[in-house]
């Protein structure tokens, strides 16, 4: 079964569309159709069906698609051996990120990678920590910098501890807090909050945190990137934790130490089951950056 009409039939499938799927595959419409034609003929069954505004997987094709991925991906994993047995490391590296990463300069760690292994095509992902490391288990992704709360380390992946570090409270400039020498967060149990969504890593640091001093606090805002989280304690509409570093100087915000308040620690995370030597690469890469 030839590889290439394997890459044809999954385009189809995430495309949903014989036309936008050549255009991906940088071939004409008939020649990708004629593939798909001759790959039926030779599987002994229908893979899409098509309907006046799209095309869909049949269960046949669905249960096709899913092997054909798994086919290319081991057929990509034993081009990859191949070349490692040479010593050349060549490859996919997918790396996941949180937002805000403060422990690594990420631009500059993969500007080093790539020097060092230019043959390495990086794929960046962003998203939220529990996200990243869920697909880190999955093995969709390579490796992934993460962070989580204090005695909350990455679960089911191999782990390397980067950084821990105190969040800082970001206040407006006018707030009745701005000026204080001594902040608790007992200080704040009144106060209105802005907070990543609940169930993330990024909300559980500080809800671990109010939640070991027995205290409640009000979340009335949720936030998934910080312009929008920084924006609403500019206009003085709540208050929140982030770390000092993803914090803009000039901005009219104040920042302030809170005795018992929330930390965070920053993980590099990876499956050390069979990795690729990509991944090997990276790992050995950030342990010197």
């Amino acid at each position: 079964m030839d590889l290439q009409h394997m890459r044809y039939a999954i385009a189809v499938a995430e495309e949903h569309s014989f036309t936008r799927a050549a255009a991906r595959c940088f071939v004409v419409q008939s020649a990708l159709s004629h593939s798909i034609k001759d790959l039926e003929q030779e599987l002994g069954v229908k893979l899409f069906a098509r309907t006046p505004r799209r095309v869909e997987l049949t269960p046949a094709g669905e249960a096709f698609i899913a092997g054909a991925r798994a086919s290319l991906d081991a057929a990509e994993r034993a081009r990859v051996d191949a070349a490692a047995a040479q010593g050349l490391v060549r490859g996919t590296l997918t790396i996941g990120v949180i937002p805000t990463p403060t422990a690594v300069d990420i631009p500059h760690l993969l500007t080093r990678f790539h020097a060092a292994y230019p043959d390495v095509q990086v794929c960046l992902r962003d998203g939220g920590s529990e996200e990243l490391v869920a697909a880190v288990k999955q093995g969709v992704v390579d490796v992934a910098f993460v962070g989580l709360a204090e005695n909350s380390p990455p679960r089911g992946v191999a782990a390397r501890e980067l950084n821990r570090e105190d969040l800082a409270l970001v206040l407006p400039a006018h707030h009745r807090l701005a000026g204080r020498q001594r902040i608790t967060l007992a200080d704040l149990s009144e106060e209105t909050f802005v907070d990543f969504p609940a169930g993330s890593a990024g909300r559980a640091q500080t809800d671990h945190a109010f939640h070991a001093a027995g205290l409640h606090r009000t979340v009335a805002f949720e936030a998934t990137t910080t312009d929008l989280f920084l924006g609403l304690i500019r206009h003085g509409l709540a208050i929140g934790f982030l770390s000092e570093k993803v914090v803009p100087h000039g901005t009219q915000l104040i920042l302030q130490s809170v005795i018992n308040g929330p930390r965070r620690v920053e993980y590099l995370a990876w499956n050390d089951f069979n990795p690729t030597p990509a991944c090997t690469a990276l790992l050995t890469v950030a342990d010197t950056h």
